[in-house]
């Protein structure tokens, strides 16, 4: 380990570093500490950063403002390589959770509102904005050096509590794999000039429509009538599909330029593996790619912005419907006692997924037809070849893999029956609103 003071040649007066100078190279240590995993010198400079310096001459409140400011310095630029990788938001939150604690993900809140404070809001694409209004990421404390204290008191915790978790956070962003970036980043303008009211756009008809597909799909998780569900399903993936058709001719129509986007949307342990594949099918059907992430939580999902919002809606509703259905089915266990509840809720997933893609593709070509058949085929073709070319240049060496077996016959027989009850109405809603505006 590194002294925090250098010494001087024995013949002159020994020349001591500034106190920013000595908390950089204790930090530095740290994080180097943590990337070896050498607990116990990791452990020794949180406290070295927390109290006192070495010298008692050294005022201790001088110390922790600059060990403070050096630790605010080191994260605000982890966070902006962060961004030079291609993560997002809401990307770094959920991944922080999912490698840290809540409350490391409450501090990378708080360092993200910090460091995109340095940005002109024009200069931040709408779906950062967006992100940063759900993870409520906002700088609500007044001055950067009392951020440390103020969050000590808001968490309950002492300041080695804060020290630890910056130090933690660094080494989390400082070692992220680069990601296909999935729009600008912050710092870059957005500005498009003034958009022409009589002209559609598509993010302008997923806002409107946003909200009332939200409530929609509230509803669809919460009812307790089955048959309900049922009846809806299938017509409802029908106009979701030709909702897509309805998008895709318009913009062929005005000659609308825009390809496809992408969002990176969680796919959470346990049984991470069939609620990828759930996705995928969720995706496949509405005319958009899935390619799961599986060491990051997540999946990038690749398609036009009105599909994407289908399926992000969608696929959530579904698998708050597949967890309830699994849930009631209650726990499993075989002949002598013994606990099969995890595969028969492996294999629940699992046929879930499977039959759901089956509804929803049967739902889709329906709606194909009704709307053209053959005469739309070019059109919708075009729109598939944007989307398989964008999954191409983003990911050049994608692997595909195929689904694990399952062993509980149960499990999968009640899948496919809660499947069968699901209301897929994500965009019933949808297609209404979109025609009447």
């Amino acid at each position: 380990m590194r002294k925090a003071w250098r010494r001087s040649r024995p013949e002159e007066p020994e020349a001591r570093p500034s106190l920013t100078d000595a908390a950089g190279d204790l930090t530095a240590e740290a994080v180097r500490s943590l990337a070896l995993g050498d607990t116990a010198t990791f452990e020794t400079l949180v406290a070295r950063l927390t109290g006192r310096p070495d010298s008692p001459e050294d005022d201790g409140a001088r110390w922790r403002l600059a060990a403070d400011r050096c630790l605010a310095t080191r994260l605000r630029r982890a966070v902006t390589a962060a961004w030079e990788r291609g993560w997002q938001p809401a990307d770094v939150v959920r991944y922080t959770s999912r490698r840290r604690t809540s409350r490391h993900a409450r501090l990378m809140t708080d360092a993200i509102a910090g460091e995109l404070r340095a940005y002109s809001a024009a200069t931040v694409d709408d779906q950062w904005h967006e992100q940063l209004a759900v993870l409520a990421a906002e700088v609500w404390w007044e001055d950067d050096d009392e951020h440390p204290e103020l969050w000590c008191e808001r968490e309950g915790v002492e300041r080695a509590v804060y020290v630890a978790s910056a130090l933690e956070l660094v080494d989390l962003l400082e070692n992220l794999p680069r990601l296909p970036s999935l729009g600008p980043p912050p710092g870059t303008s957005t500005s498009t000039g003034a958009p022409d009211s009589e002209r559609p756009t598509t993010r302008d008809v997923d806002q409107r429509i946003l909200g009332r597909v939200r409530a929609l799909l509230a509803k669809a998780e919460s009812t307790e009538f089955p048959e309900e569900a049922e009846a809806l399903s299938a017509r409802a993936q029908e106009l979701m599909a030709r909702h897509s058709i309805d998008n895709a001719v318009l913009a062929a129509e005005t000659g609308d330029t825009g390809g496809p986007a992408g969002r990176r949307i969680p796919v959470d342990n346990p049984y991470d593996a069939p609620k990828a594949v759930l996705l995928t099918v969720v995706a496949d059907a509405n005319r958009c790619r899935a390619v799961w992430h599986r060491e990051l939580g997540f999946s990038t999902v690749l398609g036009f912005p009105t599909d994407l919002a289908a399926v992000e809606m969608l696929f959530t509703s579904l698998l708050v419907q597949a967890t309830s259905a699994m849930v009631n089915a209650g726990p499993r266990r075989d002949a002598r006692g013994r606990s099969r509840t995890r595969s028969f809720r492996h294999a629940f997933l699992n046929a879930y997924a499977a039959r759901i893609g089956e509804r929803l593709r049967e739902a889709a070509h329906r709606a194909a037809a009704g709307a053209g058949g053959k005469d739309l085929l070019p059109v919708l073709a075009a729109r598939d070849r944007a989307v398989d070319e964008a999954v191409d240049t983003m990911f050049p060496n994608l692997a595909k893999g195929r689904a694990g077996s399952v062993s509980n016959y149960e499990g999968w027989v009640a899948g496919r029956a809660a499947a069968d009850l699901a209301s897929l109405n994500g965009r019933l809603e949808v297609t209404g609103a979109f025609r009447r505006f």
